[in-house]
C-alpha cells in the first residue's frame, strides 16, 4: 500500500510527500508525490502515527452502561474497540480499577469479566487496535493488595497506577468539589454523604501509605511502569520517585507537574482537559502545562476522541510553543516510549505502520482512515 498526497507528521517535522507500507511494516518514505499506479491520494491530509493511550475508562462504560446493567462481554469489547480506533487509537491500555468496592459492588463484579475479556479477545485476535492492561490500584482497601498480585501476573499488564481518592488532597483538596462529585455521582442524601466521607478517610488512614509501598515494591520486581495518580504536592512527588514511578498521572498542581519533570517522570494530562479548557475538579489547566513546557503525555481519559481532538488545539494554541509534530509527540512517541514500545510511535522505516490520516473541516479535525498494522481499521 502506498499512501501519497499528505502530509507527514515526522518525530520532528511535517514534510509533504508519500509513505509505503508493506507486511504491516513501514517500508518507504518520501519527500515527493508517488507516481505509482494504485497509490492511495490523502488530498493533502495529514497522516500521523496511531495514538497510544494509556489510561483510557472507556471500556467500563460499554460493560455497564446504565447503574446494574451489566452488557454482553465480547459486544461490549468489540464496541469499546470500535470506539477507540474511530478516534484514531492504535495501542490502547484499557484502565480497570481494582479494590474500589464503593460503589456497590459493580467494579468487582465486573473485574473478572473484562480483563478476561480484553485478554481473550485480544488472543483470539479480535480487536482491531491493540490492547492491554493498565491497573488503577485504589489504594485505600483492604482488598486492593491481594486483586493486583491476583492479576498482575498477566502479560497484557503493562501499567500500573496508585490512587487515593479520599477527600481533603490530591484530586479534591476542595471538599466542596468532592461532595459535588460524589454526591451527584452515588446520589447520596446529606447524612448518607457525611457517612460516606467519614468511611474514606478511615480507610485511607488504615491502607493507604502500606498498599503503596508494597504494589511499587512488586511493580519494580516484576518489571511493570509505575505511575503515579494525582499528585499536588513536592512530598508527594519525591515519594513518587522514591518508588520507582516513571510516569505522573494528571498533577493537579503546577508545583507537583514541575517537580515531577524535574525527578524524571513523564506527566501525563488528560486529553478532555485541554478541549474543555481547563480541570472539571478546579485543579490545573493542561495548556498552562504545556506553556511552561512540561508537559510530556495526553490521555484520553474518559473520552476517546478528545485525544486527536487536544493534539491539534494544543499545536494551534499561541500560548505555548508547540508546533504539529510536537504535540503529535504527547499522543505517540512519548506515550509508547514510557512503556518501552519502541516499534511504533513514529513514522519512520521499519515501525508498525499503525497511522491515522486526518483532515480539518471548519476548524475541527476528523480521523479519515486508520489504519492497525498496515490493515486498515477504519
Amino acid at each position: 500500500m502506498i499512501i501519497t498526497n499528505v502530509n507527514l507528521v515526522l518525530e520532528n517535522e511535517v514534510v509533504s510527500g508519500s509513505l509505503e507500507v508493506q507486511d504491516g511494516v513501514i517500508r518507504a518514505m518520501a519527500d515527493s508525490p508517488s507516481q505509482q499506479p494504485g497509490a492511495m491520494d490523502g488530498e493533502g491530509g495529514w497522516l500521523l502515527p496511531g495514538l497510544v493511550e494509556l489510561h483510557t475508562d472507556n471500556l467500563d462504560k460499554h460493560f455497564t452502561p446504565r447503574p446494574k446493567v451489566n452488557w454482553p462481554a465480547l459486544p461490549a469489547m468489540r464496541a469499546h474497540d470500535a470506539q477507540v480506533v474511530a478516534a484514531g487509537i492504535t495501542t490502547v491500555l484499557d484502565a480497570v480499577a481494582i479494590g474500589d468496592e464503593r460503589d456497590g459492588g459493580t467494579r468487582r463484579d465486573n473485574l473478572d469479566r473484562m480483563i478476561h475479556t480484553v485478554v481473550d479477545s485480544e488472543r483470539r485476535g479480535l480487536n482491531r487496535a491493540q490492547h492491554l492492561l493498565h491497573l488503577r490500584c485504589e489504594l485505600p482497601h483492604e482488598t486492593t493488595v491481594p486483586l493486583f498480585e491476583h492479576y498482575a501476573g498477566l502479560p497484557e499488564v503493562r501499567l500500573v497506577s496508585l490512587m487515593d481518592h479520599s477527600p481533603g488532597q490530591r484530586q479534591f483538596v476542595n471538599p466542596v468539589k468532592y461532595r459535588e462529585y460524589y454526591q451527584g455521582k452515588y446520589r447520596l442524601n446529606d447524612r448518607q454523604m457525611d457517612e460516606y466521607e467519614q468511611h474514606q478517610l478511615a480507610l485511607a488512614a488504615r491502607w493507604s501509605t502500606p498498599n503503596r509501598s508494597e504494589i511499587a515494591r512488586q511493580c519494580r520486581e516484576r518489571g511493570i511502569s509505575l505511575a503515579s495518580h494525582d499528585d499536588a504536592t513536592l512530598a508527594h512527588v519525591q515519594e513518587s520517585h522514591r518508588l520507582g514511578m516513571v510516569l505522573a498521572e494528571f498533577p493537579t498542581t503546577v508545583e507537583a507537574a514541575q517537580a515531577s519533570h524535574q525527578h524524571g517522570l513523564m506527566v501525563m494530562m488528560g486529553a478532555p482537559n485541554v478541549v474543555r479548557g481547563g480541570s472539571h475538579s478546579g485543579n490545573v489547566a493542561a495548556h498552562e502545562l504545556a506553556a511552561l513546557g512540561v508537559l510530556d503525555v495526553l490521555s484520553s481519559d474518559y473520552y476517546p476522541g478528545s485525544l486527536l481532538d487536544a493534539v491539534f488545539r494544543l499545536a494551534a494554541d499561541e500560548r505555548n510553543t508547540l508546533q504539529l509534530a510536537e504535540a503529535v509527540r504527547l499522543a505517540t512517541r512519548n506515550p509508547a516510549h514510557s512503556l518501552g514500545l519502541d516499534d511504533r510511535g513514529v513514522l519512520a522505516e521499519g515501525t508498525r505502520a499503525d497511522l491515522v490520516l486526518a483532515r480539518q473541516h471548519e476548524g475541527q479535525i476528523y480521523p479519515a482512515r486508520v489504519w492497525c498494522r498496515g490493515a486498515l481499521a477504519y
